[in-house]
C-alpha cells in the first residue's frame, strides 16, 4: 500500500501501518513517543485537519477576483506575510502591485508563446485550511499564521483571510507561486502530507485537538469530494453528480451496481487491518495494554470498505426506507 504518514524531513515513515502488517511477530520494533501519541490520536478519532488546494490564478485579473471574493470586497481583514492588516477598498490591487504579479504574468506569456495549448503557469496557489464545527476561529487563524510564517516566511509572499460564515471555520490563503529567490513552488502529494502534519502541530500548540493521518489508515473510503458534490446536488448545483446518482439508482433496480476499483480498495483495507493488528501486538509487548485494546476496537469499528458508487447506493436505499411508511404500526 502506498499511503502512509511520512516524516518528510528524514524520509522515514512516522506511522507506517502497511509495513507493520508485513513484519514477523519477533521483529522487536517499539514505538517512539511521537508514534504512540499519533496512534492515540488516531484511534480516539481526534479531528483531522484539512488542507485543500482550491486552484490558482494564471492572470492578474483572476488573482484580483479571488482576493475580492475572500475578503468580501474589503469587508474582511486581509492579513499579509509582513504582518499588515488590510481592511479597506482597493487593498487587493495594492497587494498585487507589491507582489509584482503583472511582471510575472508578462514573463510567463513570453515563455509560453509559440506553444499552442500550453497554459501559463499559476501566479498564485489558492489554499484553504479548515477544521470541524466548534473549532475556535481565533485559534485556527493563529495556527495558520504560525504555519505560514514557519513554511513560507522570507520566501513566498502570501495573504490570508478568516471565514466564519459557515458551520466550520476556515482560512483562505493566497500564496505567490514564485518565491522572492525565483524558485517556483510545485505542490505535490508529499508536500500536502507535510503541510497537514505541520498544521496539526500548530493547532495543538494552540490547545486545539488535531491530527493528520492518511484516510486509508483511518479506514475512511467515502471521499470529502463526493459529500460536497452530493450537497451541491441537493441545492440543484451539480447536474453531473445527479446523473451519477440516477445511474446508480438504475443499476439498483436491475439488481447489480458496478463497483470499479473495489478489488484494489479491499486489498488496501486488508493491508491496513494487518498493520493495525501488528501495532496492537507491539503495544501489548511494550506493556501498553489499554492502548492496544483501543486499537483493536478502532479496527472493529471501521466503516465498510465501500467505493463511492456503493456509498451512493446505500444513501439511496436508506432514503427510500425512511420515506416508506411503516405499515406494521397501522395494523
Amino acid at each position: 500500500m502506498g499511503k502512509r504518514t511520512v516524516d518528510l524531513r528524514s524520509q522515514k515513515p512516522l506511522l507506517d501501518i502497511a509495513s507493520y502488517g508485513r513484519r514477523s511477530p519477533g521483529h522487536g520494533r517499539t514505538f517512539t513517543p511521537a508514534e504512540r501519541e499519533q496512534i492515540g490520536r488516531t484511534v480516539a478519532r481526534v479531528p483531522e485537519v484539512m488542507i485543500k488546494v482550491t486552484g490558482g490564478g494564471r492572470t492578474v485579473g483572476a488573482v484580483w477576483r479571488h482576493l475580492r471574493y475572500i475578503d468580501r470586497r474589503g469587508g474582511l481583514e486581509l492579513e499579509t506575510d509582513d504582518g499588515e492588516r488590510l481592511h479597506l477598498q482597493g487593498a487587493e490591487r495594492a497587494l498585487l502591485e507589491d507582489w509584482g504579479l503583472a511582471l510575472q504574468e508578462r514573463e510567463d506569456k513570453v515563455v509560453y508563446r509559440g506553444l499552442p495549448g500550453r497554459k501559463p503557469s499559476k501566479l498564485v496557489h489558492n489554499v484553504m485550511f479548515s477544521m470541524p464545527k466548534g473549532t475556535p476561529p481565533g485559534k485556527l487563524l493563529a495556527a495558520v499564521r504560525h504555519f505560514a510564517q514557519e513554511t513560507f516566511a522570507l520566501q513566498h509572499r502570501y495573504a490570508m483571510v478568516l471565514h466564519t460564515d459557515q458551520d466550520h471555520p476556515h482560512v483562505h490563503l493566497v500564496l505567490k507561486a514564485v518565491s522572492e529567490q525565483g524558485t517556483r513552488l510545485n505542490i505535490r502529494k508529499d508536500t500536502l502530507r507535510q503541510w497537514r502534519r505541520d498544521f496539526a502541530e500548530a493547532l495543538r500548540a494552540q490547545g486545539v485537538a488535531a491530527n493528520a493521518t492518511e484516510r486509508a489508515v483511518r479506514g475512511v473510503t467515502r471521499t470529502h469530494q463526493m459529500d460536497g458534490i452530493y450537497r451541491a446536488m441537493r441545492r440543484g448545483e451539480s447536474t453531473r453528480f445527479e446523473e451519477r446518482v440516477q445511474s446508480v439508482a438504475k443499476e439498483l433496480r436491475s439488481g447489480r451496481v458496478k463497483l470499479g476499483g473495489k478489488e484494489k480498495l479491499l486489498r488496501t483495507r486488508r493491508d491496513v487491518e494487518r498493520g493495525w493488528a501488528f501495532v496492537s501486538e507491539l503495544l501489548k509487548h511494550d506493556g501498553e495494554i489499554e492502548l492496544a485494546s483501543r486499537v483493536r476496537q478502532f479496527v472493529n469499528e471501521m466503516p465498510p470498505a465501500y467505493v463511492d458508487r456503493e456509498w451512493i447506493a446505500v444513501d439511496i436505499v436508506r432514503r427510500l426506507r425512511s420515506s416508506t411508511p411503516d405499515r406494521s404500526r397501522t395494523l
